[in-house]
């Protein structure tokens, strides 16, 4: 894995201390009133309570906010990353390893100044970053939040951990604000995102948004001791009986991105209660689907792989119900 030591201030800091943080706020939130903070387009008025696909309007909705210990090392590092778990997605996943606050929208309505007060609480358990998870439809919030977190010393690394499925536009926006990007890339053809999240369109805009991250943060882990400070890791979870499509998600990194950025790919898949009795997605995957999508990765070029061991996959599925939603914490 290559990594380039550094030694940095957060983006969003410098953005606060110049007046840029809430002007960025703002033009963030002018996308509220027709909404069009994601592909989907919604153009629905968030601002005066309508609702769209993510089904919120303009108030905040966070589920957990904790140490994790389960990400990739450079960001879980010894003392954890300092992740927030935001509820809602916008997309529609059917076997979301986080489908009770993606799907079923777990979680608690919180003020801006509680959100604010979290990341200042993570920052205080010596957590190494800050990561926003599926932060994509409640980005104006989350904007907002950090500002007040400024003023008040907040001076971790900002996570970015979305789905992929976002508008290069509202990335672009992004550029200095944050430091890590942590986006999957789910799909490589629109029939495998139709056929799993309802949307033919997910590779174009992924090939798109995660070239943007790239460009901002660069293809190289920029560290500070074991954690990483900026750059961009891409995610990919291998889905049973359909290593076709981790094939086709590689190629599409490979050609139109980077073969030097980090790839995490996952062997943690595991039948949530919506798909457990699906007929593909209803089972784990096999040591030999994970092996062959690791060898391909090998043999297209790529070196700086993250790779994890393929067991039943059922202790890393977390339970949002659970005060603790992590078996291993």
């Amino acid at each position: 894995m290559l990594f380039t030591p550094c030694n940095m201030t957060p983006g969003y800091v410098n953005f606060f201390k110049t007046g840029r943080l809430d002007r960025l706020h703002d033009l963030l939130r002018s996308r509220l009133k027709e909404c069009t903070l994601c592909p989907r387009a919604c153009r629905v008025n968030r601002l005066e309570g309508s609702l769209g696909v993510c089904r919120l309007s303009r108030t905040l909705r966070i589920s957990h906010a904790l140490p994790h210990f389960g990400e990739e090392p450079p960001l879980s590092g010894t003392n954890g990353a300092g992740t927030v778990f935001f509820s809602s997605c916008n997309l529609r996943c059917v076997y979301c390893q986080n489908y009770q606050i993606s799907h079923d929208m777990a979680g608690k309505e919180v003020t801006v100044d509680e959100l604010s007060r979290m990341m200042l609480g993570l920052q205080e358990q010596s957590c190494h970053n800050i990561e926003a998870v599926t932060p994509t439809p409640q980005v104006v919030p989350l904007i907002e939040a950090l500002g007040r977190a400024c003023e008040r010393g907040l001076n971790l690394p900002l996570v970015y951990n979305c789905g992929g499925y976002d508008l290069p536009d509202i990335v672009t926006m992004l550029d200095g604000v944050v430091d890590i990007y942590l986006p999957d890339f789910k799909y490589g053809d629109g029939n495998a995102s139709l056929r799993y999240a309802g949307v033919k369109d997910y590779h174009r805009y992924a090939v798109r948004a995660i070239g943007e991250m790239v460009r901002q943060a660069g293809d190289v882990l920029e560290m500070e001791g074991p954690v990483a400070r900026r750059g961009v890791i891409i995610r990919h979870l291998v889905l049973p009986g359909d290593i076709r499509n981790s094939i086709n998600v590689l190629r599409l990194i490979r050609d139109h991105i980077s073969l030097s950025v980090p790839i995490s790919i996952m062997a943690q898949y595991s039948p949530v209660r919506p798909v457990a009795d699906h007929p593909s997605l209803g089972r784990t995957i096999t040591a030999t689907e994970y092996e062959k999508v690791i060898d391909r990765a090998l043999d297209m070029g790529f070196r700086n792989i993250f790779v994890q061991e393929v067991s039943d996959g059922s202790r890393l599925v977390p339970d949002f119900d659970r005060e603790e939603p992590f078996q291993w914490t």
